[in-house]
């Protein structure tokens, strides 16, 4: 199975986003966060997460690129609890029970997204606020001779 790693090729994220991801975190899309805006909420350092800002499960961060990398069935349930619970604390799910199977289409979408691509593939969003809401696109690069290890790490720290 794939997921997407946040990346930081450099430090631009730091001076673009309010909250940047650290890079190596498990990312989604993270849409979800601009489903209500309007014009009048894309201003500054907001503005730039809603257009090409990938959301960081684990700290809520964002990042401007994402990384293909290989996914444990472990790794992924963590990551749909630690949704889950975020959607309850932040964005006013009633509870886990009603948060959790949103939590594991937000994931199981960007997990679809990434089994099209090789381990490696950069990937890019961009977002647009059309009259029906918010539109997606995304970009791709294909893997270069660094792999993703150069940037993120997989696993935890001992």
């Amino acid at each position: 199975m794939k997921l997407a790693r946040t990346l930081r090729l450099d430090i631009s994220d730091e001076n673009v986003f309010e909250q940047p991801a650290p890079s190596g975190e498990w990312a989604i899309s993270g849409g979800f966060e601009f489903s209500n805006w309007t014009e009048a909420d894309l201003k500054g350092k907001a503005r730039q997460a809603f257009t090409n800002g990938w959301y960081s499960v684990e700290s809520g961060g964002r990042a401007s690129f994402v990384g293909v990398s290989n996914i444990t069935e472990a790794e992924l349930e963590q990551l749909r609890q630690t949704l889950a619970q975020t959607f309850v604390e932040l964005y006013g799910a009633p509870d886990i029970d009603a948060a959790y199977p949103v939590a594991c289409e937000e994931i199981d979408q960007m997990r679809r997204m990434c089994e099209d691509f090789d381990e490696n593939t950069l990937l890019m969003v961009s977002r647009t606020l059309t009259q029906l809401g918010v539109e997606e696109t995304y970009r791709s690069r294909a893997p270069q001779d660094a792999s993703l290890e150069a940037f993120a790490v997989h696993g935890g720290y001992e």
